[in-house]
């Protein structure tokens, strides 16, 4: 079975989403297609030359890295008003352009934070409580099926976006050595569940 290239399922868009900063659907799902099409092309290439997909090379955390930094990428490049923040490791990932000098910013309010889970439901650390538009990608990938290049191509099933404040949140307890971080509680994912953007399935 060769490799299939994966396309977003456009009725499955909730039209009564409220959506900031001019974000429109649309902006979405060519954000989503933009990722689906080059993991077509990297792990054709990659499956031609005897290799394992990049799906099944990258640790989990590692792949959701990638593809928040993507779907950033392409979000900015299909919408209206928002550009990538330009400050390293700043927050949000996406800020309005020429709000803030040289679209740099530590911690900005004007923008929209962008988190990619494996977890049904938009469940996901942050680094830290913040009063922010947070938006979730939830997606799948086959680590199943064999032989592995039968598998099928990883998919975004669910994405939110929602305001969230600080009371929102609980603080996560702290290894010795792990970085503190922060999750929104039941009644904040609720809140953050209620403005869903895509649903693959019910």
């Amino acid at each position: 079975m060769p490799i299939t290239r994966n396309h977003v399922d456009s009725t499955r868009f909730n039209t009564q989403a409220t959506l900031p900063f001019e974000l429109r659907l649309k902006d979405f799902e060519m954000a989503m297609q933009d990722v689906y099409d080059f993991f077509y092309d990297i792990n054709r290439g990659l499956v031609d030359r005897g290799l394992l997909r990049l799906d099944d090379m990258l640790r989990p955390a590692i792949m959701s890295g990638l593809l928040s930094d993507m779907l950033t990428a392409s979000l900015a490049k299909h919408s209206r008003t928002l550009t990538p923040n330009l400050y390293h490791n700043g927050h949000p990932d996406l800020i309005v352009n020429g709000i803030y000098p040289d679209n740099r910013v530590k911690a900005g309010t004007e923008g929209v934070e962008v988190k990619t889970t494996r977890k049904s439901g938009g469940a996901v650390d942050t680094h830290g409580a913040r009063t922010q538009w947070m938006c979730v990608f939830v997606y799948e990938t086959d680590g199943v099926t064999q032989p592995a290049r039968d598998r099928k191509p990883m998919t975004f099933t669910e994405i939110y976006l929602g305001k969230v404040d600080l009371k929102d949140f609980r603080k996560n307890p702290r290894s010795e050595l792990g970085t503190r971080t922060a999750t929104l509680h039941r009644q904040g994912i609720e809140k953050l569940r209620k403005n869903w953007v895509y649903k693959l399935r019910e």
